[in-house]
């Protein structure tokens, strides 16, 4: 049997991205020949994947694409289980395609699983698991948003960018204004940046999800009735500080990133004069990659070394 070296085995990774026990694996069955090896890989793709499946897929990346002049905007997720792997140009490339089929859908994430995946007769969910025997981890495509407007744009925000609009975190916002379309963009790039940062939970406080209101009201007066003072003085530390929580989650009420004297309302009232025309938020949403998503620790370090060792 053909001597397999640790070079040669991370030369496979680099070329498929591929797990290091594939890699070995495949170069031990091909002989040594890396070409071989690569063929190999593909050949064992849908074996591959159905033993993957059940893997952490918490890295990958997100997406943000303008579409039609900056009046449609995009987002999508697509996880793997590496950063190694979500760094392939395959994945990436396939990344890129998942995006192309939501531009022509609803941008629901429903729509976009269930369309057909470019140059292929399959389903965007299908030729990702096909994927999975190239790339070597476990995949999936997450989720995906749109947003749209009649009269103005959206802008995009994406952080840890590692490609042109691909990265770790994005964000879409929506302008609808009549007036100036470059004035309107960089403002609205500003706000994506604001959310990106901050996180907010609704863009009015009326969009605040009800439950969580309460919640944080039963919190609050607990914390105001330890105090001992009379209850009508509670109730109004309780408004007090309902006030302040939808100050600090509500994106319109929060202090500006870009000018904390003003707030995001106040500062989109200042912006209108250089767009010249009243301009209106009217939505936003922002994807963190892999929140939510229980991750798995593991030793990178510790696996080239199996591999190496056989």
């Amino acid at each position: 049997m053909a001597e397999i070296s640790a070079k040669i085995v991370m030369d496979l990774r680099g070329r498929t991205g591929a797990g290091m026990m594939d890699c070995k694996n495949a170069l031990v069955e091909a002989g040594g020949d890396l070409e071989k090896a690569i063929e190999v890989l593909r050949s064992k793709g849908l074996a591959k994947a159905a033993k993957k499946a059940g893997r952490v897929a918490s890295e990958g990346l997100v997406e943000a694409y303008i579409h039609l002049g900056g009046r449609i905007g995009v987002l999508v997720e697509v996880n793997c289980e590496t950063d190694f792997a979500a760094r392939n140009d395959a994945f990436q490339d396939m990344v890129r395609n998942v995006v192309n089929v939501a531009i022509n859908t609803d941008g629901s994430t429903e729509a976009v699983a269930g369309s057909t995946y470019p140059g292929s007769s399959k389903t965007v969910t299908e030729a990702i698991k096909d994927l999975v025997g190239t790339v070597g981890e476990n995949m999936t495509f997450r989720r995906s948003a749109m947003l749209n407007v009649k009269d103005g744009v959206v802008a995009t925000y994406v952080h840890n960018s590692v490609s042109d609009g691909l990265g770790k975190l994005g964000v879409l916002v929506a302008v609808e204004t009549i007036g100036g379309h470059d004035e309107a963009r960089a403002f609205a790039r500003q706000v994506a940046m604001h959310v990106a940062a901050t996180n907010p939970l609704a863009l009015t406080a009326e969009e605040v999800d009800a439950a969580a209101v309460e919640r944080e009201r039963a919190i609050f007066s607990e914390q105001a009735r330890e105090s001992g003072k009379p209850e009508a003085i509670i109730e109004k530390m309780v408004e007090g500080r309902i006030r302040k929580f939808y100050e600090e989650v509500v994106l319109l009420k929060q202090a500006f990133v870009m000018n904390p004297d003003l707030t995001v309302e106040a500062a989109l009232k200042e912006a209108e004069k250089t767009i010249g025309a009243p301009a209106k938020i009217t939505g936003f949403v922002r994807f963190a990659l892999g929140e939510g998503i229980e991750k798995e620790e593991s030793d990178f370090a510790a696996e080239v070394a199996a591999a190496a060792k056989g």
